[in-house]
């Protein structure tokens, strides 16, 4: 290989093991994902081979009647200092960091899914698969797209020992009666798995990477998903309580748009977020009770739908209703139906436009009246463009409802794709009548506040506040303390003058 080929390399670390990564053009049709790590010598192998051997004899790492993944990382912890322990015994001399690479290894062998566990604490990959024990494990770079990884799998058997590992720290159980696993890693990450010969090539791990470093609203305006007017403008709805529809296609981004505009919600408000796997991480000071979905187990008990979640939040007292999907017409239905009393509500929808996600509401399996979903104030639409790897916001429709049986969607700003950027195509209707309505603010009021707005978004990008946690403190401090946080911001002054003492 040459240093021609080297498109980039970078260093990750889990539990302790430290890899570095390269990504190279090796004239293959796709880039090369390479994993190099410490390799320990001969002897070293055959002391680790002993301690492996002795820890297991002293820990029970058995998961067969584990019912969360709390258990799993109990497990690992347990397993992982009584490894030390013997090998601080075997090999004394060993420094820190040559040690914690050592139980790592041992950890991700014995309680994780080997090399795979280093790409799963690779920050830059959203997507992890692995087809069959023929072919190498893929994995879905933010910026490169799909990649051959160089992780490779000695069977069928050992992919199915890591997906019954994965279903069983969860409580489910993947086999040839059962073929088909929905699970999440203790990360957080969705994990999928199918046994052969459902999956007709071998037994198949799809891993969804869980957000570590959460997007933020200044992330999204800096890599050009959104523009700062627009930005500004669902700001502004999401503080009056407009309910809002994120839609468009699989990996365009929905849940990471909606993730993106909570920290506008006011902090004296109460949320509650429902979703089938936690994707959603808010400011931490918030008033927030994360809810997730859960399956039956094996004896067909126990199930939580997100229909029982909708309906039990109703009487939780909420001010906002985060929902992760919505994917039925008895979900849909509950969810308009808090809308209707009074609480706001925002979901996702798997449509690419916003005529489209009016379609998708009004027919089945949705299929809910058009008078409930007059309801809707806003539709945002997220696009991904595969070719270029954008992902952006192409439209945001406010849904008109002028006669109450008959509705449509009323584009107010669109994305251009020829020359990515974005443009306002008329002004709001609805919206802004409403915004008048709930704040007693005249049209000019509203511009005024948009524009103030836009101002605190475009300082906190040119002051790189881009963690989920100051720019939710920005956003509260602007709520609380509006003309001292224009003051500071028209004064230019450091970021740290408006962030929490700690």
């Amino acid at each position: 290989m040459t240093d021609e080929e080297l498109v980039e390399d970078y260093t990750v670390k889990a539990d302790g093991v430290p890899a570095k990564i390269e990504i190279r053009d090796e004239d293959d049709y796709v880039e090369r994902y390479r994993l190099k790590r410490p390799q320990p010598s001969a002897a070293t192998e055959a002391i680790m081979e002993s301690v492996k051997q002795e820890t297991i004899q002293k820990v029970d790492i058995s998961t067969e009647n584990f019912e969360d993944s709390n258990e799993v990382e109990e497990s690992r912890k347990i397993f992982g200092d009584k490894a030390k322990e013997l090998l601080e015994e075997q090999l004394p001399n060993l420094s820190d960091s040559e040690q914690k690479t050592l139980v790592g290894n041992l950890i991700h062998e014995m309680l994780g899914l080997g090399d795979i566990e280093i790409l799963l604490s690779d920050n830059k990959l959203e997507e992890i698969v692995i087809n069959n024990a023929n072919d190498p494990a893929w994995a879905y770079h933010q910026e490169y797209g799909w990649l051959h990884t160089d992780i490779t799998f000695e069977s069928e058997s050992e992919i199915y020992n890591y997906a019954s590992e994965i279903g069983r720290g969860v409580g489910k159980n993947i086999s040839s009666l059962h073929p088909l696993l929905d699970a999440h890693l203790p990360s957080g990450d969705r994990t999928n798995a199918t046994l052969n010969p459902i999956s007709t090539k071998g037994n198949t791990i799809t891993i969804r990477k869980f957000a570590r470093d959460p997007w933020t609203i200044t992330d999204f305006i800096d890599i050009g998903t959104i523009s700062p007017e627009m930005a500004a403008f669902l700001w502004m709805c999401m503080q009056y309580e407009m309910n809002i529809i994120v839609s468009g296609g699989t990996g365009s981004g929905k849940t990471s748009l909606l993730g993106v505009m909570t920290p506008f919600i006011p902090p004296s408000q109460r949320i509650i977020s429902i979703e089938d796997t936690r994707e959603l991480s808010l400011p931490e000071f918030l008033h927030w009770v994360p809810m997730t979905t859960r399956e039956e187990n094996p004896d067909g008990e126990g199930e939580v739908a997100m229909q029982d979640l909708l309906v039990n939040s109703l009487r939780m007292r909420p001010d906002r209703i985060l929902v992760g999907e919505i994917r039925r017409k008895r979900q849909a239905e509950v969810l308009f139906e808090a809308m209707q009393t009074g609480h706001s509500v925002y979901s996702t929808l798997h449509a690419d436009t916003a005529e489209t996600t009016l379609k998708r509401m009004t027919h089945p399996p949705i299929d809910v009246p058009e008078t409930v979903v007059g309801a809707v104030d806003l539709n945002v639409v997220m696009f991904r463009d595969r070719r270029r790897n954008y992902r952006r916001v192409l439209e945001i429709a406010e849904v008109i409802d002028e006669d109450g049986e008959n509705i449509d969607a009323h584009t107010m700003y669109h994305w251009n794709s020829q020359d990515d950027s974005f443009s306002k195509t008329s002004n709001s209707k609805q919206v802004m009548e409403k915004l008048k309505m709930v704040t007693g603010m005249q049209e000019e009021e509203i511009e005024d506040s948009l524009e103030e707005k836009k101002e605190v978004l475009m300082w906190m990008l040119e002051n790189e506040v881009d963690d989920i946690e100051n720019v939710g403190h920005i956003i509260a401090q602007y709520y609380s303390e509006r003309e001292e946080v224009l003051k500071k911001i028209s004064e230019d002054v450091d970021a740290e003058e408006l962030m929490p003492e700690e």
